[in-house]
């Protein structure tokens, strides 16, 4: 089962919970907000992605709306005496369409939260971020996923395992390679098990990376 289903997804409820948090009272606004929140996340990845976000965490209470960003270079995304949060709040408002009704009556007024990424060694979307973009810069895969195995390792993870799909370096026919390190028991609930998955863009194919990351307790 470990190897079929997505191990945060499996893991929801004993060890994680979701990243949206909310209650819609119709179907009408379940669908509106289920989309607006699939945006603010793929906007904010997109435009946060030099200060190494990994994940954004929304919720929802009754005329207010907290974002948590979860960054691995806080500074960057603060900027020079907060202007760069101004300006992100700026970004979010605009995009969940609020104009100059942010806070006024019927209008949700919105708070953005910076948390530090403690380890970003073991963080697996950093992890694969970081994969994906040294094979662009067409860098060796195996010297990429070893180079990311050790660090993971000496960061103080149980198990890693990297999958790589694709065109790995440039090959004419698509292959999957897996590389493991430790123990990874991904059957097993109890585990803290992070997962991440990113794109790698390379000239000669597509290049998808995934990363698993057993932590301890």
């Amino acid at each position: 089962m470990g190897r079929k289903v997505n191990p945060i997804a499996f893991r929801i409820g004993p060890k994680y919970t979701w990243d949206s948090r909310w209650y819609a009272k119709n179907d009408g606004q379940y669908k509106k907000l289920v989309i607006e929140d699939a945006r603010l996340r793929e906007a904010l990845m997109e435009k946060l992605r030099p200060a190494g976000i990994s994940r954004v965490v929304i919720e929802r209470l009754i005329n207010k709306v907290d974002i948590t960003l979860h960054v691995a270079k806080p500074g960057m995304a603060i900027g020079r005496g907060g202007a760069g949060m101004e300006e992100l709040k700026k970004f979010v408002v605009k995009l969940m369409g609020l104009g100059g009704q942010e806070g006024k009556k019927g209008s949700p007024k919105v708070d953005l939260l910076i948390e530090p990424v403690k380890e970003p060694a073991l963080d697996a979307y950093l992890t694969a971020v970081m994969i994906a973009e040294q094979l662009m810069k067409r860098m060796p895969h195996r010297r990429a996923v070893n180079q990311a195995l050790d660090k993971v390792m000496v960061a103080g993870a149980k198990g890693v395992k990297i999958r790589l799909a694709g065109r790995i370096g440039g090959a004419e026919i698509s292959r999957t390679e897996v590389y493991k390190k430790g123990s990874l028991p991904t059957s097993t609930i109890r585990e803290i098990i992070d997962y991440g998955e990113v794109p790698s863009l390379t000239k000669s194919g597509y290049v998808g990376v995934k990363v698993w990351i057993s932590k301890k307790d």
